[in-house]
């Protein structure tokens, strides 16, 4: 936030803190779930934490493992290789269970979504790119 922006309401800021401990939890269970990835719930819970929780925003920002997506994301829209080939490889084994356990219909919907985020992830650009740079 500028400092000339108005400082929002008590309520306000509250509504924020309460959406990113929701998503701070998502990104948790993200870790452990196959189906729910983890980095995107903690892109938006440091989101929502920059406009009700400074305190949570620094502690997101300052995290060994979080920090730096969080960093690259803000400053560049940008997802680490790693970090692309992770998501990409969990929602490719998500998918082929998906289609190993669930009603045609499902597993249909699910690779189509899953098609869908993994193009939009593997089109991001790296941390440093020279596109991100020229762009920005």
């Amino acid at each position: 936030m500028t400092d000339d922006a108005p400082r929002p309401s008590r309520v306000t800021r509250w509504l924020w803190w309460v959406a990113a401990y929701a998503l701070l939890g998502l990104a948790v269970a993200g870790i452990v779930l196959p189906l729910l990835p983890a980095t995107p719930f903690a892109i938006a819970a440091a989101f929502a934490a920059a406009r009700g929780s400074e305190r949570l925003h620094a502690r997101l920002t300052a995290h060994p493992a979080l920090g730096p997506a969080i960093e690259d994301w803000g400053t560049e829209r940008a997802i680490a290789p790693r970090a692309k080939a992770a998501a990409l490889v969990m929602m490719t084994a998500s998918g082929l269970l998906t289609w190993a356990v669930a009603p045609t219909f499902a597993a249909v919907t699910v690779s189509g979504v899953m098609l869908v985020m993994g193009g939009w992830i593997a089109s991001r650009p790296t941390p440093g790119d020279r596109r991100t740079r020229l762009t920005a």
